[in-house]
C-alpha cells in the first residue's frame, strides 16, 4: 500500500517537473526569438539609415545639372525627414517609406535625362553604394519578417500560448513595404530610343521632356480567300 502511494507520488513529481522543464525551455525560446527580432530590426534600421545618409550626396549631384527640378529635391527631401523621423512602429515606419521611395525614383528620372550626369564616376559609385544598400534593406527586411512569423506563429499556438500570455509574449509587427513599393523594388534604369527612364514597378516614369513611346502599328490583316485580291510581284495569267 505504501509503496503503490510512493509510486503515485513520483509519477505526479516527475508530471510537474517535466511540465515546469517545458514551461522554461518555452520561456527561453520566447526570449530568444524576441531578441532575434530585435536584432533583425536594428539591421534594417541600420540599411535605413545607411541609404538616408547617401541620398543628400546625390540630390547635390543631380542639382549641379538640374537646378530647375526644384520641385524634385523638395519632395526627396520632405519625405527623407518625415521617413527619418518615423520612430514608431514597423508598419509606421513602413508607411513613411513609401512616399520616400516614390520621391527616389522621381529623382533617378530627372538624373537620366544627362548623360554627362551619368558619366561622371561620382554619380555611378553613388548610385552603386545606393543600389547595394537597397539589395541589403530587402535582405534585412525577409529576415525579420520570418522571425516574426516564426514568433508569432508560437505566441497563437498551444500550448506554448500559455507561456506566452501568462508572460505577456505578444505578437510583433512585420515590416510590409506598400505593394507598389515593395514590388517596384530598386529603380531600374532604361536606355531605350523613347528616351531615359526609370521602371518604377509595372510603369515607367520618364524624366522631363522625354515624349512617351510611339505606339507599335498593328500590322495588316492577310487577304481573305477567294476575295480577288492579285497576289503582289505579278502572277502568270493565261
Amino acid at each position: 500500500m505504501v509503496a503503490s502511494a510512493l509510486v503515485a507520488v513520483y509519477i505526479v513529481v516527475g508530471i510537474v517537473v517535466l511540465l515546469l522543464l517545458a514551461a522554461i525551455f518555452s520561456y527561453n525560446r520566447f526570449v530568444s526569438q524576441r531578441n532575434l527580432i530585435r536584432n533583425a530590426w536594428a539591421n534594417i534600421d541600420t540599411e535605413l539609415r545607411r541609404r538616408y545618409d547617401l541620398i543628400p550626396n546625390l540630390v547635390e549631384s543631380v542639382k549641379g545639372y538640374a537646378a530647375h527640378e526644384r520641385e524634385v529635391f523638395e519632395e526627396v527631401a520632405r519625405t527623407r525627414a518625415t521617413a527619418m523621423q518615423a520612430t514608431g512602429s514597423p508598419a509606421q515606419q513602413a508607411q513613411a517609406e513609401g512616399p520616400f521611395v516614390q520621391a527616389l525614383g522621381r529623382l533617378f528620372a530627372v538624373a537620366e535625362n544627362y548623360p554627362q550626369l551619368r558619366a561622371t564616376e561620382n554619380f555611378q559609385q553613388l548610385q552603386g553604394e545606393l543600389s547595394n544598400t537597397e539589395d541589403r534593406i530587402q535582405t534585412s527586411r525577409r529576415f525579420y519578417n520570418n522571425n516574426v512569423q516564426d514568433y508569432n506563429r508560437r505566441v497563437q499556438q498551444f500550448p506554448s500560448m500559455f507561456i506566452a500570455r501568462m508572460f505577456s509574449f505578444k505578437e510583433e509587427e512585420f515590416f510590409e513595404i506598400p505593394d507598389a513599393i515593395r514590388e517596384a523594388g530598386v529603380p531600374q534604369v532604361s536606355f531605350a530610343d523613347q528616351g531615359p527612364a526609370v521602371t518604377f514597378g509595372t510603369s515607367p516614369v520618364r524624366g522631363a521632356g522625354q515624349p512617351p513611346p510611339a505606339p507599335t502599328p498593328t500590322p495588316p490583316a492577310p487577304p481573305e480567300p477567294g476575295s480577288g485580291s492579285p497576289p503582289s510581284g505579278g502572277g502568270f495569267t493565261g
